[in-house]
């Protein structure tokens, strides 16, 4: 369990991309600069969008990238 003190580790950009989904916290601070609470806020007002997958909320990256003009490397062979 991470401790109040202790940051935990955010993906790159790059990292994200190469991803099907990743966790609310993730995208708001990626491609917005958000901090956790407001990651949370701008998920549950619309403004990240969401899928629910069992008791878990997590951000669709496709979707996310291209309303921002960004490509995913998902599913892409390994140069």
């Amino acid at each position: 369990m991470i401790g109040m003190n202790e940051r935990r580790n955010i993906l790159t950009l790059d990292e994200a991309l190469s991803r099907p989904t990743i966790s609310v916290v993730d995208a708001g601070a990626i491609f917005f600069g958000l901090a956790r609470n407001a990651s949370y806020d701008a998920a549950k007002s619309g403004d990240i969008p969401t899928i629910r997958i069992g008791g878990r909320v997590l951000v669709p990256v496709a979707p996310l990238a291209e309303s921002l003009g960004l490509k995913t490397t998902f599913g892409r062979a390994a140069a």
